[in-house]
């Protein structure tokens, strides 16, 4: 006898995007048992993070949202700005903590779901379902029951690929004494951070008001920093950059995002599932994460609720993520620039499409209008290559010593 028919392990955007989706009756469609199974306080919990994502009209987590844009800049090493209006989009940014504070209100009114603090030491296909084993905070062991587990804790290791870079950032929350930033738009990418040997660099805007903003410091890279490298970037982009004058750090973050194109396993088990970044739904281009799980959250919640077999779906097409892999490719031989790369494709492309592009939300033939707007010569060169590229296993390297 199963304790709860479905158990979603790890209580992140993902895990939390999940259960809110079962969470309360559907007319006409069945109300699944949930238990939420969290980390407790510690090393396990990801530290506070933002997601961004853009959508059209009003969305599900709107009420736990920081801000939100309809115009947004991106800027070359030298030249004038790109500017770029989003048509019936909007770019928008949540924190992590005002997510969970609203998903956790709503979990805590469902009485479908439950929610556990606990370690979860092994999960195992049992016959009809699954077994989680959990360690509770005083050390107490117990075995959780379910017919369908789906499990959202970052991978330890990431499957073999052909190619993998890093995204890695640090940003801080700033304060400033004058009112410098344009609270209608966000700068999405900033080209005039000196740029790594390998790969690319850029800032990142996201202004809340006329005197705050969260400025970042991004790489797509292979290799990390070290803490007092980020601090030097990020420093470097607001003050000598930005010029932003008198500032307080009101807060910072940090973290790394692998892009790759590696498989991402969604079945490890007869009854056992990944979602989230662990079951593919970070887009490898971008690093984007947000909508690519809501897709694939509500794809499972979906099939759950009308009694189907809950496979989480991918969440970019086959298509999307061929050309991902390619561009990929491309960066990490050196082929292209990737700062020429992404002005012109914001130049010459409208934001509009260009962002349903990004999120695989384009036909195939605005796909090629796309892609041919792209060094067509590098880029044909790496998908000529891929097919006879070995996919290695990857280990994060160790950070750079200094910047």
């Amino acid at each position: 006898m199963f304790e709860a028919q479905v158990a979603v392990v790890g209580g992140g955007a993902a895990g939390l995007s999940l259960a809110h989706r079962l969470a309360g009756p559907v007319p006409g469609l069945r109300t699944p048992s949930v238990v939420l199974v969290d980390a407790p306080p510690g090393p396990l919990r990801p530290p506070p993070r933002t997601w961004c994502f853009w959508e059209a009209g009003p969305g599900r987590f709107d009420a736990a949202l920081t801000a939100g844009w309809r115009h947004l800049r991106v800027r070359p090493p030298a030249g004038d700005p790109i500017e770029g209006d989003l048509g019936p989009l909007r770019y928008k940014m949540i924190r992590s903590d005002d997510f969970e504070d609203l998903v956790r209100r709503d979990l805590a009114r469902s009485p479908n779901v439950r929610q556990v603090e606990a370690t979860v030491e092994t999960v195992e296909d049992v016959e009809g379902g699954a077994r989680v084993r959990l360690r509770d905070a005083d050390g107490g062991v117990r075995v959780l029951g379910a017919r369908w587990v789906f499990d959202s804790r970052p991978l330890g290791s990431l499957p073999a690929a052909r190619t993998t870079l890093l995204q890695h950032f640090h940003g801080w929350f700033v304060r400033t004494a004058r009112p410098v930033f344009d609270p209608g738009t966000v700068e999405l990418m900033d080209f005039r951070t000196p740029q790594p040997a390998a790969g690319l660099s850029f800032g990142y805007v996201l202004p809340t008001g006329p005197h705050e903003a969260l400025v970042e410091y991004t790489e797509f890279s292979p290799r990390l920093l070290t803490e007092e490298g980020y601090e030097t970037a990020v420093r470097n982009y607001a003050h000598e950059i930005l010029r932003l004058g008198d500032l307080s750090v009101l807060a910072t973050e940090t973290g790394v995002i692998p892009m790759t194109d590696a498989p991402m396993p969604r079945q490890v088990g007869a009854s056992v599932f990944r979602i989230g970044a662990a079951g593919g739904a970070t887009r490898p281009a971008t690093g984007y994460t947000f909508a690519g799980l809501q897709r694939q959250t509500r794809a499972v919640a979906a099939a759950l609720r009308r009694g189907r077999r809950p496979v989480p779906p991918p969440a970019h097409s086959v298509r999307s993520r061929a050309m991902d892999a390619v561009l990929l490719r491309a960066l990490a031989g050196g082929r292209i620039d990737g700062p020429d790369l992404f002005c012109d494709l914001f130049r010459r492309v409208p934001a509009p499409r260009l962002l349903r592009f990004l999120d695989g939300r384009t036909r195939l033939r605005e796909d090629l209008a796309v892609g041919l707007r792209t060094p067509v010569g590098p880029m044909l060169r790496s998908a000529l290559e891929l097919p006879s590229l070995p996919r290695r296993p990857f280990d994060y390297p160790p950070p750079l010593e200094t910047v």
